[in-house]
């Protein structure tokens, strides 16, 4: 699955500067409504913070992957930011999370979804993407580096 289906550079943030998770949630959404303003920014917050008490998305590697389905949302959204300094996030191995690649799904889009999910797990499973997303210097350098993934 082609990111740039989902993900756009007016999407894209690097050197976020969230302190908690909770925060990093909120100012993601806050993020994704502002480009998106058909999805409502507290409903998206929600939603995440609800599918984040099910279990960490955090992947490990310091990266996690927030999701969730909303309401109104006509199709995939995705929003990829970086952060200065890492915020604990509860991830699997316990380490802080410096990646977040978020995806809000329409209610009724559970195929998409999970193929979405899967496309970017697999992405940011693999050492040298997430070294090129660490190295990049701004949204639009970030937005590259993170559309150009080409499998060893």
């Amino acid at each position: 699955m082609q990111l740039e289906h989902f993900l756009t550079p007016e999407r894209t943030y690097c050197g976020a500067k969230s302190t908690s998770k909770k925060r990093l949630l909120e100012d993601l959404a806050q993020f994704i409504s502002n480009d998106v303003p058909a999805l409502d920014a507290q409903e998206i917050y929600t939603h995440l913070l609800n599918r984040e008490r099910l279990g960490s998305t955090g992947i490990g590697f310091g990266v996690a992957i927030p999701h969730c389905r909303v309401s109104n949302c006509s199709s995939i959204v995705g929003a990829l930011i970086t952060l200065n300094e890492p915020v604990g996030f509860e991830s699997v191995d316990d380490q802080p999370v410096d990646i977040l690649f978020a995806l809000v799904a329409p209610e009724e889009g559970h195929d998409e979804h999970l193929k979405a999910l899967s496309s970017i797990a697999e992405r940011l499973n693999t050492p040298a993407y997430r070294e090129r997303l660490r190295a990049s210097k701004d949204a639009q350098q970030l937005f590259q580096n993170a559309i150009e993934f080409h499998t060893p």
